[in-house]
């Protein structure tokens, strides 16, 4: 079996773009991958072109070997839009290959750990109440993971204005209040999507009752670990990082040194299965579990649940389509085949590949449309973290 083509769509999936990628065979069998790297499309289908070049004749059931090939191959090796490329790839790959065996992706990693992957609901709101509706609704549908984002005073006029010190204390009262309406048995985090610096992290985390929180998301930037290692001696939260990590390199020092206590992977962003592998195996040794991002389309929906499925350790699976949500990245015109959540968990799926089919001819008439992720600035002006 020979490589024949490898094509990119850059799609307007729902209110964002999803870079689809498709690897085709001789053998008139094929593979669907997606990449991450949300907002810089254009950029990874570059890469993805480049990689296409010397991938067109090669065997695509040795995913592994092409992984180390298309990672070394060049002297700028690395970075999040170079491996979002191969992760699409890698992924595409499985897909082939495991429709080439007629077996699901989770075989070609080693075998299937449990029947379905548990998943954790998103809500936000407005309001104090709300937060406390929604997630009773969660509850009340069956969901036991729950993950809120911050509060933040709005400003009709400044949309793009965040100003931190005037987020945390807002956030802990709500958050406070919302454990003491839910009980002690319901997981509940917060992201706050790397917007704080060290200081505002730990005065956010110390303005809560011990237990309040059984995660906080990524709430500083993470280039820097030892910034996390200074934090880490400051709060008693679990952190959960490393949804924009790029290799198993950048992940090491977050779990070797108990940094993380939750491995925020992303299968889109890592280098696909390959590499995601590989970071599950030394979380394991770490006794950390995984928790994968999961913010695209379905086949990194699809993807996510199967490597949830082929490792020991793993906590929960985000989930963008839950009551409290309503995301248009499950369109069933464009994926007529695709993994369908059922309560709050995937059921792992027994049939070959990933399970998931894109309608070539509709996605590839969804035009690129220039989408650019919110500049937020704070009040004198300068710009901060989104």
């Amino acid at each position: 079996m020979k490589i024949t083509d490898i094509k990119v769509y850059p799609a307007w999936v729902g209110s964002r773009n999803q870079l689809i990628v498709k690897v085709e065979t001789d053998e008139g069998i094929h593979g669907w991958g997606e990449a991450g790297v949300s907002g810089r499309e254009l950029a990874v289908k570059g890469a993805v072109e480049h990689f296409r070049e010397f991938l067109i004749g090669r065997d695509p059931r040795q995913p592994g070997p092409l992984w180390q090939e298309l990672y070394r191959g060049q002297y700028f090796e690395g970075g999040r839009i170079l491996t979002g490329a191969i992760s699409a790839i890698d992924i595409a790959l499985h897909d082939v290959h495991g429709k080439a065996l007629g077996v699901p992706v989770y075989q070609l990693l080693g075998g299937k750990h449990r029947d379905f992957v548990p998943c954790f609901a998103t809500t936000n709101a407005a309001s104090l109440q709300q937060l406390i509706e929604n997630s009773k609704l969660l509850l009340d549908k069956g969901w036991s993971v729950i993950r809120t984002g911050m509060a933040k005073r709005r400003d009709a006029d400044a949309a793009d204005l965040f100003e931190p010190r005037e987020s945390i204390g807002v956030t802990a009262e709500w958050l406070t209040v919302l454990r003491q309406e839910l009980g002690p048995d319901p997981v509940l985090g917060i992201d706050y999507h790397h917007r704080l610096s060290v200081a505002e992290t730990a005065s956010f985390c110390q303005r809560m009752p011990a237990g309040t929180l059984d995660f906080l998301e990524e709430p500083i930037r993470d280039e820097t670990p030892e910034a996390y290692q200074s934090l880490r001696t400051m709060v008693d939260v679990p952190f959960a990082i490393g949804e924009e990590f790029a290799s198993k390199w950048q992940f090491a020092p977050y779990l070797e040194q108990g940094i993380t206590q939750f491995a925020r992977i992303d299968v889109c962003n890592i280098g696909g299965f390959t590499e995601s592998m590989k970071v599950a195996a030394l979380a394991e040794t770490h006794y950390i579990d995984l928790m994968p991002h999961n913010p695209l389309g379905p086949i990194c929906t699809a993807a996510s649940v199967h490597l949830g499925a082929a490792v020991p350790n793993f906590a929960w699976l985000e989930a963008r389509v839950s009551p409290t949500e309503r995301s248009r990245s499950q369109d069933d015109e464009l994926f007529p085949q695709q993994l369908q959540l059922e309560g709050d968990r995937f059921a792992v799926p027994n049939g070959p590949g990933l399970g998931v089919e894109v309608n070539e001819e509709v996605v590839a008439a969804q035009a690129f449309r220039f989408w650019e992720a919110p500049h937020l600035h704070r009040r004198d002006g300068s710009y901060t973290n989104w």
